[in-house]
C-alpha cells in the first residue's frame, strides 16, 4: 500500500523532533494517519487525548488525528513506512526490537542525525544490519522542531538509493508549508546531518565568548570546508554540501538558540562543564558524542579537522573556551581550497 490509501505513517520517538514529525504528517497535503510510538506510556495518552506534547513545546497544539502507542509490533502491523527518530545511542537496540516484526517490503527513514560510538556506523548502516529491510533512507536539513509546529515555511532533504523511498516521503510530509526534497547521496546526507552538530557547538562557543558575527562566519565557513573534507575521503558527493543537509543545516544549527548543539556551545564558552550542561537538558545533543566518533575518524583516515578536535579538548579535556580559540587561530593559514 502507499500514502495514496491513508495506510498510517509510523513515527518512532515522542522527543521534539519526532513529535514534529507526526504533526507535519497530519498537516502534509495528503494528511495520512500519523501513530508516533513512545515508551511512556503518560506522554502517549497525552498527546491522543490533549493534541500536546507536556514534555516538549506543551503549550503548541499539534494536528489532529495523532494515535499513539507504546508498542512496536503495532506500529510494523499498521505502517509500511516508518520514521524512525530515537538518539543515535538507541538506535540499534529500538530496531534491534522492531526487527521481529518487520516485513522485508517496509521502508524505514531514519530522521536522527548523527554517528555510532565504537563502530562510526551511519543510521542507515543500522537500520539494514538490525532488520530485514533493504529499503531504507535518511531525512536532514535545518528542521527546528518547534518552528515546524509553528507553521514556519521550511523545507528537508530525504536521502536514499530506492526512489520509491524518496517517493513515498514525500507523499507523507510535503505540505503547504513543508517542503521534501530528494537526494540519492544517502552517505552524504548522513555525514553533514551528522556532522554539523560539531561545528554548532564551535559557534555557540564563540557567541558564548562574546564573539560577533566575523568568529561566527569563520567557523561557518572553515566548518563546511572540514565537512567536504568527511564526505570527500568517505565517498560522499561534495555537492551534497551546497543542499539543504549541508549549508542549509549548519546556518540553522549554528545560529539559532533553539539548536540545542549550539546551546551546549554556547554554556561551555560561559565557562560551565559539560556534566553541568548535560544534566539539566531535556533532550540530546547528537553532537557531544559524534566530535568523539569524528575524531577517531579523521585520526585513522588522515583527515584534517581542526574545529572538531578543538571541540573535543573543550568538552572532554576540559580545556577552556578561550585558549581553544587562540589554538584555532594559531593556525598556519594555507590555500583556502585544495588545490589539485
Amino acid at each position: 500500500m502507499s500514502t495514496h490509501d491513508h495506510q498510517p505513517i509510523g513515527v518512532l520517538g515522542g522527543g521534539s523532533w519526532g513529535t514534529a514529525l507526526a504533526h507535519l504528517v497530519r498537516s502534509s497535503a495528503k494528511s495520512p494517519p500519523a501513530l508516533l510510538w513512545l515508551r511512556d506510556p503518560e506522554v502517549a495518552t497525552a498527546i491522543s487525548t490533549t493534541q500536546r506534547n507536556p514534555r516538549y513545546f506543551g503549550e503548541l497544539p499539534l494536528a489532529s488525528g495523532i494515535a499513539t502507542t507504546t508498542s512496536l509490533r503495532e506500529v510494523a502491523e499498521a505502517c509500511r513506512l516508518i520514521l524512525v527518530v530515537v538518539p543515535t545511542k538507541a538506535m540499534r537496540q529500538v530496531l534491534r526490537e522492531l526487527g521481529d516484526h518487520l516485513r522485508a517490503d517496509h521502508v524505514l527513514v531514519s530522521c536522527s542525525k548523527g554517528l555510532e560510538p565504537g563502530t562510526a556506523k551511519r543510521m542507515s548502516e543500522i537500520l539494514r544490519e538490525e532488520t530485514c529491510c533493504l529499503e531504507v533512507g535518511t531525512l536532514s536539513g535545518p528542521n527546528l522542531a518547534r518552528e515546524c509546529v509553528l507553521g514556519h515555511p521550511s523545507a528537508t532533504v530525504v536521502a536514499s538509493r530506492y526512489d520509491e523511498v524518496v517517493r513515498l516521503t514525500q507523499d507523507a510530509l510535503f505540505g503547504p508549508k513543508f517542503r521534501v526534497y530528494g537526494n540519492p547521496d544517502l552517505l552524504g546526507v548522513e555525514l553533514c546531518g551528522a556532522l554539523k552538530n560539531v561545528i554548532a557547538i564551535a559557534a555557540g562557543t564563540a557567541d558564548g565568548l562574546g564573539f560577533g558575527d566575523n568568529t561566527k562566519a569563520l567557523l561557518v565557513t572553515r566548518g563546511l570546508a572540514e565537512m567536504a573534507r568527511f564526505l570527500e575521503r568517505l565517498g560522499g558527493d561534495v555537492r551534497t554540501m551546497s543542499g539543504l543537509a549541508g549549508m542549509g543545516d549548519l546556518m540553522v544549527t549554528c545560529g539559532s538558540a533553539l539548536s540545542r548543539n549550539y546551546q551546549v556551545g554556547f554554556r561551555l564558552g560561559k565557562g560551565e562543564r559539560l556534566e553541568a550542561v548535560q544534566a539539566d537538558m531535556r533532550q540530546v545533543a547528537e553532537g557531544v558524542v559524534t566530535v568523539k566518533v569524528a575524531c577517531d575518524l579523521a585520526s585513522r583516515l588522515g583527515i584534517q579537522s581542526p574545529i572538531s578536535r578543538a571541540v573535543f579538548q573543550l568538552a572532554y579535556e576540559g580545556r577552556p573556551a578561550q585558549a581553544v580559540l587562540t589554538d584555532l587561530m594559531s593556525i598556519v593559514p594555507s590555500w583556502e581550497a585544495d588545490r589539485r
